[in-house]
């Protein structure tokens, strides 16, 4: 397009009339876009919901567990000589006395001398019997593969359970051979005088015997091959530190409840982050008629739904064993806006006196289903990625972003042909003024060329 002059020959400004013109002319498109960001905001506003109910699902996954509710701490007198680890299958209220006698150890044995050269060919051919128990093998060393580190490969190789390896103990002779056991109970013994250069290693002694693990639990003794006990006491795992016989560790079990009164907790917060949000969509009025909130979402029937059934699901009355039927008689309190709170002395109260009750209303059984089983179904068919909530919204959105966006790309079509076409007209009207202007002027040059020869006359 080429340089416009505005108004040259007419005076008017045609460059800013064609601008307002279209500016008129681009009003439905304006509204087009506007109600674009509308759906735009809704989609998002429907992604961001969406992620306040996996949220709330991952909030109370463990809940539906009866190890998670019953979950046990322990405590003891010192962690000198051993750590306590509690699992669900303790026994709350229970105590204990535990004495560390011995440590599991498997056997280590040691030649009495050493070696200057570990890699030197010094034994000879021959037969290393190696005696594990009442057992007794046979290892073979050949040709040149007779040094100390040949003696090491050759017991390692056979694979009997005994493991050969070299220390330097900074001696003149540093370098000697050390044999260990793989079992606690294993004992074992080396006949090295097969050898030619036997005498080099100067006898195999024991440095460290082997045993079980020796601790006495309430006055029982209970044997180990390792030094970590998982069936001396019910429910604990005792891992051993170091023994003392006639010192005892005392530990208790009790019920976890900071642990079941946190994970409650989690499903309230999680819980009334979803009214939260849900409840600032929605308009209210005050009491002196003015109203407030009101959200992109305003209105929906889906999100309306879920709240519905969130809160049907928190007061509906669950058949089961246990003293409890509902949440609301652990303490869950509905507040005007939806949102919950915790009655913490009526929580404690439940957790301290009635746990197995509370099981009984979160947890599955053969003949009903918890109620937190029927939060979790809900939640993960609401936001399923084929046929939740959100899934539903975006198709229809999108589909509606789609029909705007091709109505505006059609419209901007028109117009740019509608500001090209009032361009030309406009352009054309100069040309036509310019045009009177020139015959204007001339008649007037004329006329004033007339006047003058008849005013010299």
């Amino acid at each position: 397009m080429g340089i416009q002059f505005s108004g040259l020959s007419s005076g008017l400004d045609t460059a800013n009339i064609v601008k307002e013109m279209m500016a008129l002319e681009r009003a439905p498109i304006n509204r087009m876009n506007t109600e674009k960001t509308w759906h735009s905001s809704r989609l998002q506003a429907f992604t961001e919901l969406d992620g306040k109910l996996r949220a709330f699902s991952d909030a109370i996954k463990d809940l539906n567990y009866s190890s998670t509710l019953n979950k046990r701490t322990v405590g003891q007198s010192t962690s000198d000589f051993l750590t306590a680890t509690v699992g669900a299958d303790a026994l709350a209220g229970t105590s204990y006395q535990v004495e560390v006698v011995a440590l599991a150890q498997v056997q280590k044995s040691i030649s009495a001398t050493g070696v200057v050269d570990k890699q030197a060919a010094q034994f000879g051919s021959g037969e290393l019997r190696l005696t594990i128990g009442s057992e007794e093998h046979s290892i073979s060393l050949e040709g040149a593969e007779n040094s100390l580190e040949d003696v090491a490969k050759a017991i390692n190789k056979a694979g009997l359970g005994v493991s050969a390896s070299i220390i330097n103990d900074g001696s003149d002779t540093p370098y000697r051979l050390v044999l260990t056991g793989q079992k606690t109970a294993q004992t074992f013994s080396l006949d090295a005088s097969g050898l030619a250069g036997s005498e080099s290693l100067g006898g195999i002694t024991t440095a460290q015997t082997a045993q079980k693990a020796h601790v006495r639990v309430d006055g029982i003794d209970i044997y180990s091959e390792s030094n970590s006990i998982a069936e001396g006491i019910p429910g604990v795992k005792l891992d051993l530190l170091q023994a003392k016989e006639g010192t005892t560790t005392n530990l208790s079990v009790t019920q976890d409840s900071k642990a079941v009164k946190a994970s409650i907790e989690s499903f309230v917060k999680a819980y009334n982050d979803i009214m939260s949000f849900i409840g600032g969509q929605s308009v209210t009025t005050a009491e002196n008629g003015e109203q407030k909130g009101g959200g992109v979402l305003g209105g929906d029937a889906g999100v309306n739904s879920v709240k519905r059934q969130l809160q049907r699901m928190l007061t509906q009355s669950m058949p089961n064993a246990g003293a409890f039927t509902t949440l609301s008689q652990l303490g869950l309190e509905t507040q005007k806006n939806g949102t919950l709170k915790i009655n913490n002395d009526t929580l404690t109260k439940a957790i301290d006196n009635n746990m197995s009750d509370i099981v009984s209303l979160f947890t599955d059984s053969d003949e009903q289903q918890g109620i937190i089983s029927q939060y979790k179904d809900y939640l993960f068919k609401i936001t399923s990625s084929a046929t939740g909530l959100l899934q539903g919204r975006k198709t229809s959105i999108n589909a509606s972003i789609k029909r705007i966006d091709s109505r505006i790309e059609s419209m901007e079509l028109r117009l740019e042909k509608r500001q090209s076409s009032l361009e030309k007209q406009f352009s054309a009207m100069e040309s036509l003024m310019s045009g009177f202007n020139s015959q204007s002027s001339y008649l007037t040059q004329q006329m004033n060329m007339l006047n003058n020869m008849l005013t010299n006359k």
